[in-house]
């Protein structure tokens, strides 16, 4: 007898390579088992593997008897996975060779709890007493119990981020570990994997998506009938109605203009396979690659089309074109993929199911779909009713759910309960929808759950030869000790508190990651700027001498976005109009660590809250306005800086003002008057025109300025000028600088300053805007024809057909159109109460001619829109900017002092204008400072603090700013 405990002792260890000797196993185990020759204390337990409903014996084991029990933990991850690793038929197997099985009570889980308890388990709570358990996905990390052994899927064989506090628990409490991914035969195929489940999930949910991204088109089809798969009770009723489907197309019922559809499946595993499955319910073709450019333009209408991809048809060596297969495999970086060339352009719908590996080649880059996405010419039979597709490739559906992989631009996943988003090459953004402009995207990671019944038993079907073994151990025992098959001692990620091995380079990974996420986030810097207009040159400018910043430039002005990308580095510019996308906005600004907008002042309500739902920070150069403060509190709970009046004016003004005041205060003085004047005005030389003004900041703007209220302090008494146009009766001479004959007026609320600049004791506090004599009168005269009007316009709107100035002055004086030139002339005329000077700037300007009135929402948009394209800055023209501030002071001892800050600024004949400087740099360089982390404050900031100001004053100087001071003491 001890000779045949040794001979099955040694027969059991080569059982772990029995490959081989299979036929001579069986003869040696009917031998001991017919004569009743086993040792005493062992057990003989069987191991199945299902296939095709037949039960094949795969190997035997012998180990000591011993009462060994299984949990079924509860999915609760996610509210979608309401699959099982094992079916009940495998339960049933378990328990008749007298294993105890606890299957933890779930509502949510697909097979019902009643077919458990019918093959033989427990439902119960209370799993402690398993040896092992096991589940689909990752447990909770609390929900872990200490040194047992646990399968499932971890998700960290590549030290994914989100799962390291679950494996650093599982180190912690002694947990023994088996990964199914990690589950692989001696080839290195996966053996336990839900892979035809995702195929077949994926190509069913791709054509429900087709057919409502071709009714966006304007396309009713038969796919709109098909529902996402978890729609189906399995899928046996998907197969029904995609045949439904196919049975419509095979009828012709296809729209003519959509031409023949194509489809790419990439891969040729289960995943490949699965989706391939599927889609032969449809009446399709298979056809080679090269063939699918002949098919898409001439191809039979009643049915669809079919390729595989494989390396050899995409990949060639960079050197001679060619694919040599042995090569590929050690020198991947040498070649590259024409699929973007050869295939895609021919293609309707890409089915992914290959996975991307580091210097391997991709599939699809955002450049290659750039130029896919080209419209393609519309055919003399396109009409409205029966429009032509934009482009031939219409849907990706990315069953590989490779995060930035093989398709470059899938950067996140989608989910079963939002499971298609539009990808737009152009802006490089997407946004949840099936309508817009780019390719339909579907890359869900959980398509199995999708249809949890089959693929819980198909998965079962893998995994339950591998159960025993992983049983009939303790995850308190040393692994060393355990005599595993290959299969399963290889998906052992981590025992008896440490990695095992073959995956301590997780480790590693994770060091390295840190530390380059360490450097990312110290280095590596992501600003998104709103506006591509004056200003913005100097802030790029300013912000790409940092070569770890990159920026994504918005805006809706074309040329110049086209401008800025050629000029500088790192920037990626998006063609949008920011108030017409929000949901694209929104996805832009959760992608930056700070958001600069340069948009018009109202705008910026709009960009705060998509930065404070995505707690991502913000710089303006305006006002901090009243509907901006009424976010202060959302954005301190936000915990994000939102720093505003960061220009000129505001800007820089309040900063060289906080910097005498504070000085003063130093020496113990008082502030007794503060005021201060500002103006981006033409060099004298250029300020031809009637208005003595062109425009390098926002037309709209400025116009609006005229007619907005103003109050001001004025020897200790309130003045307040009503909206309307009154602000331009308010005109005071400015004679500091007597050679440029200059005007001012007050601007806005000059009071509500008294507290943040700390100077209450001034009984005079009056900020306004310098122009050139004669502003205000001209302007004056716009006003009194209703030209600065912000109300809604309906007939400027560019749906109405387009207005002539001469039309739109007509209406506006009150007389009939069309008029003689002259009838106009003097009506205009008579309502600028014969103002000479008034009627000039208005025939100079054109607008008694027969020019379009641009489209526009409001009369004064309208106007500024013409005035862009009437007083632009001509070439080798210059701008400047001119401020003068004057503090009134008393000092302890008594006398009077007059402080005086002078900024004159002149703009650049080839390079930035004035008002861009003194603007732009001051943005960009607040903006530095808020990434760099010298401003931290959270909620609301302006520049009134020594630690803002100071550096910003400092920086600006070196950029060309620069300003002087002189001071009058009396007595």
């Amino acid at each position: 007898m001890k000779y045949l405990d040794c001979v099955l002792q040694q027969m059991l260890k080569e059982t772990r390579t029995f490959v081989q000797t299979l036929s001579e196993l069986y003869m040696y185990l009917y031998y001991f088992i017919n004569l009743s020759l086993l040792p005493s204390g062992f057990t003989m337990l069987r191991a199945f593997s299902h296939t095709n409903g037949r039960c094949v014996f795969h190997h035997a084991k012998c180990w000591h008897h011993r009462k060994s029990v299984l949990a079924i933990r509860r999915e609760d991850v996610n509210a979608w996975e309401r699959r099982a690793p094992l079916a009940p038929k495998h339960v049933k197997e378990l328990t008749k060779m007298g294993y105890k099985v606890l299957v933890q009570p779930s509502n949510r889980r697909a097979i019902h709890e009643r077919e458990y308890v019918k093959a033989g388990a427990i439902i119960q709570e209370d799993i402690s007493e398993a040896s092992l358990i096991i589940g689909v996905k990752r447990p909770p990390e609390d929900k872990l119990i200490p040194k047992k052994n646990y399968a499932f899927f971890s998700h960290t064989i590549k030290a994914q981020e989100a799962n390291m506090p679950l494996l650093d628990e599982i180190l912690r409490q002694e947990i023994r570990l088996f990964d199914y991914e990690k589950m692989v035969d001696h080839k290195g195929m996966r053996v336990v994997a839900f892979g035809k489940w995702a195929g077949v999930a994926g190509m069913i949910n791709i054509l429900h998506g087709l057919g409502l991204r071709f009714l966006a088109l304007g396309h009713h089809t038969p796919f709109m009938h098909i529902g996402m798969a978890h729609n189906y009770r399995n899928s046996s009723q998907a197969v029904q109605a995609v045949r439904d489907a196919g049975y419509e197309i095979s009828l012709g019922l296809m729209p003519k203009s959509v031409g023949p559809l194509t489809f790419v499946f990439t891969g040729t595993g289960n995943v490949s396979k699965g989706a391939q499955e599927m889609f032969s319910a449809l009446p399709c073709e298979f056809v080679e690659p090269h063939e699918l450019k002949e098919v898409s333009r001439s191809g039979d209408l009643r049915k669809v089309y079919g390729t595989v991809l494989s390396r050899h048809h995409h990949l060639v060596r960079k050197r001679d074109g060619l694919y040599d297969p042995a090569d590929y495999d050690k020198h991947p970086e040498n070649y590259i993929s024409r699929f973007h060339i050869d295939v895609a352009p021919y293609t309707t719908c890409l089915i992914n199911g290959i996975y991307w590996e580091q210097n391997t080649p991709r599939l699809l880059s955002r450049q290659d779909t750039q130029k896919l996405l080209v419209p393609v010419k519309s055919a003399a039979a396109a009409t409205d009713g029966c429009p032509e597709l934009p482009h031939k490739l219409l849907a990706i559906c990315d069953i590989s759910a490779d995060t930035g992989g093989s398709i470059e631009f899938m950067t996140e996943c989608t989910t079963i309960d939002n499971p298609f988003c539009m990808y737009d090459a152009d802006q490089h953004i997407t946004h949840d929808s099936v309508e817009g402009s780019g390719i339909l995207m579907c890359s869900i990671d959980n398509l199995p759950a999708q249809l949890p019944i089959e693929a819980t038993e198909y998965f079962g079907d893998m995994l339950f030869p591998y159960i025993e073994e992983m049983l009939l151990s303790e995850g308190s025992e040393p692994l060393e000790k355990q005599n595993y098959s290959p299969v399963v001692r290889d998906a052992v990620i981590a025992s008896n508190g440490m990695l095992t091995p073959k995956y301590q380079y997780i480790q590693k990974l994770r060091e390295s990651r840190e530390q380059a996420q360490s450097l990312k986030m110290g280095d590596e810097k992501r600003v998104l700027l709103l506006g591509s207009g004056y200003v913005s040159g100097p802030v790029v400018e300013y912000l790409t001498r940092d070569s770890n910043i990159d920026i994504t430039v918005v805006s809706v002005m074309k040329e110049q976005l086209e401008q800025l990308t050629t000029m500088y580095r790192n920037i990626t510019p998006v063609h949008m109009d920011v108030l017409k996308n929000e949901e694209e906005l929104s996805s832009l600004v959760k992608k930056h660590n700070l958001v600069i907008s340069l948009l018009p002042y109202s705008a910026h309500p709009f960009v705060a809250k998509k930065c404070i739902d995505n707690k991502v920070n913000l710089v303006t150069a305006s006002y901090l306005t009243p509907a901006m403060k009424e976010l202060q509190e959302s954005v301190e709970a936000a915990g994000i800086t939102v720093v505003s009046e960061m220009g000129l004016d505001p800007g820089l003004d309040h900063m060289l003002a906080m910097e005498c005041i504070d000085k003063a205060k130093e020496v113990g003085a008082t502030v007794i008057s503060y005021t201060s004047f500002c103006g981006g005005l033409p060099a004298p030389e250029h300020s031809d025109n009637p208005l003595r003004y062109k425009f390098s900041w926002s037309p709209q703007g400025v116009l609006l300025n005229t007619v907005q209220p103003a109050t001001y302090l004025k020897d200790g008494e309130i003045i307040n000028i009503p909206p309307g146009g009154a602000l331009l009766d308010s005109v005071t001479p400015m004679d500091f600088f007597p050679g440029l004959n200059l005007e001012g007026f007050p601007n806005r609320d000059s009071t509500k300053y008294a507290e943040p600049y700390g100077i209450q004791t001034a009984r005079t506090l009056l900020r306004g805007t310098l122009r050139y004599k004669g502003y205000s009168r001209t302007m004056g005269g716009f006003v009194k024809l209703g030209l600065i009007n912000p109300d809604p316009y309906p007939l400027l709107r560019s749906t109405t057909p387009p207005l002539t100035w001469k039309e739109l002055m007509c209406k506006l004086v009150g007389i009939k159109s069309p008029a003689e030139h002259h009838v106009l002339k003097e009506a205009v005329f008579s309502k600028l109460e014969k103002d000479k000077n008034q009627l000039e700037a208005v025939e100079w300007l054109g607008l008694l001619g027969d020019e379009p009135v641009p489209a526009a929402d409001s009369i004064v948009g309208a106007l500024a829109k013409h005035m862009e394209m009437k007083l632009p800055f001509g070439t080798g023209e210059r701008d400047m900017i001119v401020m003068r501030s004057e503090i009134g002071l008393r000092h302890p001892s008594g006398h009077l002092e007059d402080k005086f800050i002078d900024l004159v600024v002149y703009g650049d004949n080839k390079g930035y204008s004035a008002m861009a400087k003194t603007v732009g740099y001051p943005a960009a360089i607040a903006a530095k400072m808020v990434l760099d982390g010298e401003i931290t404050s959270k909620g609301m900031v302006i520049p009134l603090t020594k630690n803002v100001y100071g550096p910003i004053l400092e920086r600006v100087r070196a950029e060309g700013i620069l300003y002087s001071t002189h001071s009058i003491i009396k007595q």
